[in-house]
């Protein structure tokens, strides 16, 4: 090989002082990932450099805006299927130690870059993620170029997975130990000023000298080794068996516990690879390390969080449900009609995304309120240092807060989101639409089907629903609701918008709540059921977090509206009839609403009360509405995993029940939706993996056990087809297949 090379992956350029040049730059992609050919190339490239004597040393850096972001994850995907066919094949032994052996060679990879003898300085020009970021990490100098927009992050727990590529143990002997879990359960990215304060980072320099201050560190350190390869090297945080250690472990632990329920196999393998490969040489502590790892892609909840948080997500969010007949939207100008909380937060996201928002209200005042509300959340950020003043004064100009619905005139989409009435909504799509009369027309609607909104539409086929969900700056899924008589067109328009502010769509059929709302007031109800069966308040709570829930029902019934929850009920018996609603919730409803003026979080009192300055607690006088009360013996006999077990399976029931209905129509979205929309236990990858993990016939198995709970256990008629036939909804309806 001579002094320069260029493959599909790397180009190597050797200067005069014998110092290489390795750029990543990925042929076709518009990021570096990393997958087999990766592996592949870098390897050779490691073995000419390390066997090169002319070679003094080497930087790594990267030809696109940012350095990487990661493993492409579908290689570990590939790399499960052909475990399995050798499992199937050639048994358990021969299986585990193919596991082992192919997921350990990125590790084996960076260990060779790290012991060659030769000074590597990783010249971060941008965001480095996952094991882009364990690259970095594995070279002997971090030097990176001074941007804002940089982060560098570990966040393979997210997907249910663990730095398995050296970066538990380099991180735990970088900082200490404390900071180094937090930085790996976690998984959040930093920015360079906390890369640098972790020792992430040696050096941030101006973007201009990145690379000669690289180079310059290479040659000035051609012995260079890593530190815990040299004589005396010391932990950060002192040894595991030592005051410091027993004062963090133990601690550590208990946190893992009360955030995870141990519910997640990975963020416990962190736990348990940085405890034991701190009392190890790195050799060994990288084996130790890799045993987990391989371990870990075993478990059932890596492969579902895996494919449902990375796989499918990033499909979703690339446009797997667009038209492919329709051409790209080119939004620049949208209209935004309701300033209210929700009108404001979809005005705020879409302004901080590039696009210039009219934000209509009834008055000048209301929408001026609106702004201001954007400015407020917006300068919030400003002062947690999460945003700077630069960017939210751009973000604050592109809103135009008007009354005057002529001010729409060019806009390329509106959205509705004015309060949930009939009357109120007609009105504003007839003032819009005689401003804009062949505009896509987005309704923000939580509850009114989108078919009969669209009758006071001009246009039904460019009429559609774009339901956001609160907050609307926070929260990440937009479920994309079809009428009857919506186009391509509409659809279209509203996926790109969309994705123009970076937010995960699905898109569902209409039905009364849709999707994401049937299932999670069911949720709701479940927590009201079990207050009315005497269960206290506090076990309610807490056995719904264990379940893998985020809150409790009591809770989120409180951060939705109780008042919201009774006219729901109220006006699906007035559509359907009494059996349509459980008559018990609603009078429990109607008590904390009407005849205690209990309505939630937003008037401060609900099932918890919200003092002032304090932590939110469960109001006391929740015990005299319950009808029954529960002894001792009776609440200490209660069966806890049967309480889980109803918070998951009346949510994943309802789901199965919209995917049979045609309302949900491919597992991604239903897995997808799920967890970005109402935080349905992410270990289990979503709803229907939910169904898969546990498999239909031990689902219905249990689904029958539980109908003593009441008729809504019951399983429906797929369901029970699905487990005559043994069959899962992922091997039954491959993603892009239908339930139809």
């Amino acid at each position: 090989m001579g002094a320069n090379l260029a493959a599909a992956n790397f180009k190597l350029d050797i200067d005069a002082d014998g110092i290489a040049l390795v750029t990543w730059d990925r042929t076709g992609r518009s990021m570096n990932v990393i997958d087999a050919s990766t592996i592949e190339e870098l390897s050779t490239l490691v073995e000419t450099i390390a066997g090169d004597a002319a070679i003094k040393g080497a930087v790594v850096t990267s030809g696109k805006e940012t350095f990487s972001a990661g493993a492409d994850l579908t290689m570990l995907q590939a790399l499960m299927r052909a475990y399995d066919d050798k499992m199937q094949r050639e048994g358990e032994t021969v299986a585990v130690t193919f596991l082992f052996e192919e997921s350990r060679k990125l590790s084996q990879l960076y260990r060779r870059i790290e012991t060659c003898g030769k000074p590597f300085v990783a010249a971060i020009n941008g965001t480095a993620l996952g094991g882009g970021l364990e690259l970095c990490l594995a070279c002997h100098h971090r030097v990176a170029a001074d941007n804002g927009k940089t982060r560098l992050g570990l966040p393979e727990v997210k997907v249910g997975l663990f730095p398995g590529a050296g970066g538990t143990q380099r991180v735990a002997r970088m900082m200490p130990p404390a900071d180094a879990l937090q930085f790996l359960l976690k998984g959040d990215p930093v920015g360079l000023d906390r890369a640098k304060a972790l020792k992430l980072v040696d050096a941030v320099v101006p973007a201009a000298d990145l690379i000669r201050t690289a180079k310059d560190w290479a040659k000035a350190n051609p012995a260079a080794k890593a530190p815990w390869d040299t004589d005396g090297f010391r932990l950060p945080g002192g040894p595991v068996y030592s005051k410091a250690g027993m004062m963090t472990f133990p601690a550590a632990n208990a946190l893992y516990r009360r955030e995870t329920y141990d519910n997640y196999p990975a963020a416990r393998a962190i736990m348990q690879v940085v405890y034991e490969g701190l009392q190890l040489p790195m050799d060994r502590a990288l084996a130790v390390e890799q045993r987990y790892f391989a371990s870990v892609l075993r478990s059932p909840q890596a492969a579902a969080m895996t494919r449902s948080l990375f796989v499918s997500m990033q499909a979703l969010n690339k446009g797997a449900r667009r038209p492919a007949n329709v051409l790209p939207s080119k939004l620049k100008r949208i209209g935004v009609i309701g300033a209210g909380f929700m009108g404001a937060g979809i005005a705020s996201v879409s302004s901080q995304a590039g696009l210039e928002v009219v934000l209509i209200d009834r008055d000048r005042a209301s929408a001026d309120k609106g702004k201001a509300t954007v400015e407020k959340s917006l300068t919030a950020q400003v002062e947690r240092g999460r945003m700077v003043a630069e960017r939210r004064d751009a973000a604050l100009a592109r809103i135009e807060a008007t009354a005057d619905y002529a001010a729409l005139k060019g806009v390329d989409l509106i959205v509705e989101a004015v309060f949930e009435d009939r009357k109120v909504k007609a009105e504003a799509t007839a003032k819009a639409q005689a401003v804009m009369p062949d505009i896509v027309f987005g309704s923000n609607t939580s509850t009114l089907p989108i078919t009969s909104l669209a009758d006071t539409a001009k246009d039904a086929t460019r009429f559609i629903g774009i339901h956001f969900f609160s907050p609307v700056e926070r929260m990440m899924l937009v479920e994309i609701i079809l009428g009857k008589k919506t186009g391509d067109v509409a659809l279209s328009t509203a996926l790109d918008f969309v994705r123009a502010i970076g937010k995960t769509p699905i898109v569902v059929n209409d039905t009364r709540g849709f999707y994401a709302n049937r299932c999670v007031l069911n949720y709701i109800q479940e927590g009201h059921l079990m207050l009315l069966e005497g269960i206290p308040s506090a076990m309610i709570e807490n056995v719904a977090r264990m379940a893998g829930m985020p809150v409790g029902p009591l809770s989120l019934c409180d951060e939705v509206a109780i008042d919201l929850c009774l006219k729901i009920a109220k006006a699906t018996e007035a559509d359907l009839g009494p059996q349509a609603v459980d008559q018990g919730q609603k009078k429990l409803l109607e008590d904390m609403v009407e005849a205690r003026g209990r309505l939630g979080r937003k008037n401060g009192k609900g099932f918890y009360d919200y003092p002032q300055g304090a932590p939110k607690r469960l109001w006391p006088g929740l015990a005299a509405l319950q009808p029954k009360t529960l002894s001792r013996e009776q609440i200490e006999a209660i069966d806890v995993q049967e309480m889980k077990a109803r918070f998951l399976v009346v949510q994943a029931l309802e789901a199965a029940r919209t995917f049979e209905e045609g309302v949900i129509t491919d597992v991604r979205e239903a897995d997808v939706g799920s967890i970005l929309g109402f935080g349905f236990a992410p270990y289990s990858g979503g709803t229907l993996s939910y169904i898969d993990m546990m498999g239909s016939k031990r689902f219905v198995e249990l689904c029958l056990r539980l109908e003593k709970y009441g008729p809504r256990f019951a399983p429906s008629k797929l369901l029970l087809d699905m487990a005559a036939k043994n069959e899962s909804f992922y091997g039954r309806f491959a993603p892009g297949k239908t339930a139809a």
